[in-house]
Formats: C-alpha cells, sequence, structure tokens
C-alpha cells in the first residue's frame, strides 16, 4: 500500500465529525505537530467563531503552524507552546475546551498521570476528550509495534474520577479511537 498523505491514514474531517466538532467551539490539538493535520481542519469546521489551539513542545513546530495559519487566513488558529506532560502548564483556560485532541502522543508521554490531569483541567465539564492511538500491530508507518499500546492499555492509563469513557471507534487501517466526556467533578 503506497501512503500519499496522513490523509489517507486518518481523515482528519471524518475524525473530527465522528468526535462531535461544533461551530463556535473551542478546541486544542495537544502534541499537533509541523503539519497541523487537525488543527486546520478544527479551524475551518468550528468556524470564524470558534478557537483552535495548536499546542505543542517544540517552538519550530509552533512556527511552522503559526506561518501556514496566517498564510491560509485561519485568524481562529492560536499556537500554544507547552509541555502537555506538565499539569498546569498549558497556557489555556482551565475548564474553557469544548473538544480536546490527543491524537498519536499517548503512547509517548513520559508522564501520562500529569498528561491526563492536564488534559481535565483544560476541558470544561460535559466536553468531549478524543484519543487517538497507533493500533498495537506492527504496520508499514508509524513507531515500532514495541512502542504501541493497546486500546486496554489506554483506556487503563486514562482512567481518572475527573474524565469518564463514552465511546471507542475504528479511526482508520492503523489507528483506534476513544472519546470521553469531563465529568462534572472539579479538577485540583
Amino acid at each position: 500500500m503506497k501512503v500519499q498523505s496522513g490523509t489517507e491514514l486518518i481523515n482528519p474531517f471524518k475524525l473530527l465529525e465522528r468526535v462531535g466538532i461544533r461551530q463556535g467551539q473551542r478546541v486544542a490539538d495537544l502534541g499537533c505537530g509541523a503539519l497541523g493535520h487537525f488543527v486546520f481542519p478544527a479551524a475551518q469546521l468550528v468556524g470564524p467563531n470558534g478557537m483552535v489551539f495548536a499546542v505543542d513542545i517544540q517552538r519550530g513546530v509552533l512556527d511552522q503552524i503559526e506561518k501556514r495559519a496566517k498564510d491560509g487566513q485561519y485568524w481562529n488558529v492560536f499556537p500554544v507552546w507547552s509541555d502537555i506532560d506538565v499539569f498546569r502548564a498549558t497556557r489555556i483556560d482551565a475548564g474553557s475546551l469544548d473538544l480536546t485532541l490527543l491524537i498519536n502522543n499517548l503512547y509517548l508521554s513520559q508522564n501520562r498521570p500529569q498528561l491526563v490531569r492536564e488534559i481535565a483541567r483544560l476541558a470544561r465539564p460535559g466536553s468531549r476528550i478524543a484519543v487517538v492511538e497507533w493500533k498495537p500491530t506492527a504496520s508499514p508507518l508509524g513507531p515500532p509495534a514495541s512502542q504501541r499500546l493497546s486500546m486496554e492499555e489506554a483506556r487503563k492509563m486514562l482512567e481518572s474520577p475527573l474524565i469518564k469513557f463514552h465511546d471507542e471507534f475504528e479511526a482508520g487501517p492503523y489507528h483506534y479511537g476513544l472519546i470521553y466526556y469531563r465529568t462534572e467533578m472539579p479538577s485540583e
């Protein structure tokens, strides 16, 4: 199989629609990557009254996102430099996100309990959290199978009184998706 682009791996528009993106929402892509594969489709779907926070730890990545946003006139995209593995590090208001995306980053996390706390801190009570990860089998792309998480492992890592599991789905030939809701319980 010849893969031309990331859209053939995961169609960002289909995924965003599946996880419930809506006009006017505040969305964050935690660990967005240089291409902004989900950032720019999200910006289109939330429209001019919505906001998309492109969060990454690499400043060079955010420079690329900022340039693409300016060139494409995406005035609703906001780069945010942060280590998502550090609780309270992300400079987005607590409880302000309608949709939080964590795509192909849980397996990379060096401090998963802090990452889960940070996700919960950012999410508005009742909002959705979408986690997408590589399936644990070898594939022509992606990390080695030994670094991947099974869906069961990912669900166990995401267990928290602050977020509640809602649904799972196929996110493409090499990925699975998990949808959570932020509980009404206040974060710390």
